[in-house]
């Protein structure tokens, strides 16, 4: 059962002086449309994501779902992209609670889907640093 209330909790975009924050509930439409999602990023969504992906696809399913033989996982190693979730604190007692975790791109890419499920892994965030953003050519 969802017990999820209110699902634009979810939806945020922040930023610090060294990387930018993207709620996982986003959908790539959402985030297109947002004025707060740097424009480099849309871009990026725009011209190698949006071909491979439905613009329907929220962030937190993508990443849930990615493979390491997609363009799509290639991009966003490009861009040095890490992951938080929240997962069990500990598999084999889910009552205990969960902990949050950030994974690299590739490590979270690593884990099958069948696995994070056993994990309990949530994607809750993506977190893009702000140089490999720059540095990414369009």
């Amino acid at each position: 059962m969802n017990n999820i209330v209110n699902d634009d909790d979810f939806k945020y975009c922040m930023q610090d002086l060294e990387r930018n924050y993207f709620g996982a509930r986003y959908s790539y439409d959402e985030l297109l449309k947002n004025e707060m999602v740097p424009f480099k990023f849309k871009t990026i969504i725009t011209k190698y994501i949006k071909d491979d992906v439905d613009l329907d696809v929220t962030l937190e399913s993508h990443f849930y779902h990615m493979t390491k033989e997609t363009y799509d996982y290639r991009i966003y190693k490009q861009l040095r992209s890490r992951i938080r979730v929240s997962q069990y604190k500990d598999i084999n007692k889910p009552e205990k609670g969960f902990k949050e975790k950030v994974y690299t791109i590739e490590s979270l890419v690593k884990i099958p889907a069948d696995e994070k499920e056993k994990m309990g892994i949530i994607v809750r965030e993506l977190i893009l640093s702000k140089l490999a953003l720059f540095g990414f050519s369009v």
